[in-house]
This record gives structure tokens, sequence and C-alpha cells, in this order.
């Protein structure tokens, strides 16, 4: 199994564009997918400034309907012909923004995807041998307190707190794809019934939310309850969050950005 960081908020190479958003290549022995599309067409020339052949993706993964993650959805089906897209029908329907700053729309703007190349999930659901999207994930532990400034729009044009019903997470081959991890990042892995041995992804714990108390707290829990899981992050990872953590987890959390 090989991953790459194709768009991210930080590069290692001066070459790689950035981008407020996120997009991961995963290749294993039987697929090749893409997790989330960053906001626009970076994932695609970071590709190509990489090596890296698109057009024989498989599965397009989804995480949720934020354009930071879905937003370049549209490029890649134009640049592949195949490519299933795995995604929450919550997450097609919704309509999202932010309160941070002045209040602005997150919302995606689908294309139009045929019938037989979109994959609706609404349960987990094992979606090829060892290729699970994880849906609905429970609210057991607390939620990320970045989440308060996010909100969706009622049917009638109320804005109310997101919820979070339209994210999915995606298991396979030991590893966990968070995206954004909006549910909470305890949430997700209590979520996720198989052996986790690589969590990748968000983790949505911004500079200035939670005190570095509760953060070292979270990282001594992830500590103790998964001592073998390595953690990699980046994008909505803050940078003194991560540090925190670090600090508490060493070798075990690492941070991801887009490289060659």
């Amino acid at each position: 199994m090989k991953w790459t960081v194709l768009s991210d908020n930080r590069s290692y190479d001066c070459r790689l564009s950035t981008e407020h958003g996120l997009s991961i290549i995963l290749q294993t022995e039987q697929h090749k997918i893409l997790l989330d599309t960053g906001a626009s067409d970076v994932f695609i020339r970071n590709a190509e400034q990489l090596g890296i052949d698109l057009s024989d993706v498989d599965y397009v993964f989804i995480s949720h309907g934020h354009s930071d993650h879905a937003g370049g959805l549209r490029y890649i089906l134009e640049h592949n012909r195949q490519a299933k897209v795995i995604v929450s029908p919550d997450a097609m329907s919704g309509k999202f923004f932010s309160k941070r700053g002045i209040l602005h729309s997150i919302t995606t703007e689908w294309p139009e995807i045929d019938d037989d190349r979109l994959i609706l999930i609404d349960l987990t659901y094992e979606i090829a041998e060892g290729l699970h999207a994880i849906a609905h994930i429970p609210q057991i532990h607390s939620m990320p307190r970045g989440n308060q400034n996010l909100y969706v729009q009622d049917a009638n044009g109320d804005y109310i707190h997101d919820d979070f019903c339209h994210e999915l997470a995606l298991y396979v081959d030991g590893l966990l794809f968070t995206g954004c991890a909006h549910s909470g990042l305890e949430n997700i892995l209590a979520a996720c019934p198989w052996p986790v041995n690589t969590v990748v992804g968000g983790f949505h714990l911004l500079d200035g939310q939670e005190t570095d108390e509760e953060i070292e707290a979270l990282a001594q829990r992830l500590k103790a309850k998964y001592p073998k899981t390595l953690f990699y992050t980046s994008h909505c990872t803050g940078n003194n969050v991560f540090e925190v953590m670090k600090g508490v987890m060493g070798e075990q959390l690492q941070s991801f950005r887009c490289e060659q």
C-alpha cells in the first residue's frame, strides 16, 4: 500500500501548489483510490508534477460535502472516465456554510455524475472486498469545537449547526482515512470495527479552540487505546495542536504535506 498527498494547505516542495483543501491518492494491491479532491484542480496539476497517472483511478471517495474536499471532483471526472464516486447523499443535497469571519458558502457545486458511476452511502457498507465506507458515525465522544462555526441551511432557509451526518470515513487494509474528522477522531475510530494500523487525514482541531490541556488529554487517550497505530495529519489540524499532540505521542504522530 502507498499513499501520496496531492493537495494540502502545506507543502515540502516549492514546485507543488498548495490550497485550503485535501486530496490523497491511495494505491493498494487491488485498487487505486482518490481520497477527496481538494478545492480545485490543484491535485491534478500536482499529480502531473509527481508523475502520477489518475486516468486509472477506480474509486473517488468524498468524505463530506464541503468544497475544500469535493470542489475538484469535476476535474477528475473530466480526466477519468470510469472511476466510481463514493459519497453520502446528504453531502450532495446539503447547503453548507461557515461563519468563521463573514458568513460564506462552503457548498460543493456538484458536477453531473452518471448513475452507474455513483455509489451513494447512507450506511456503513463494504464497497469491494476489504474496502469499507463508514457512515453515520456515532457521537459518543466530544466533537471538535471548530464545528461551532459550521452550519447547514434547512428547508426554511434557516442556518442550523451541522451534525455531519454527511461525513464518511474510509477503511481499507488497515488504513483509516478521516477526511476532516468533523465527527471527532475518537468517534471515527470507535465506529471502525476493524484493526487500524494507520490513520490519515485532518483532525479538525483548530488552534485556539480546545485548550492545550484538552489536546494533551486527547493525545494521551489515543496513545493508550491505540498504542500500535500511526497517525498522520495536516490540513485542518493546527500547528500548535500538532506540536502539543506530538509532545505526547512522539513518533506515533507525523505530519503529512505535498511532497515529491
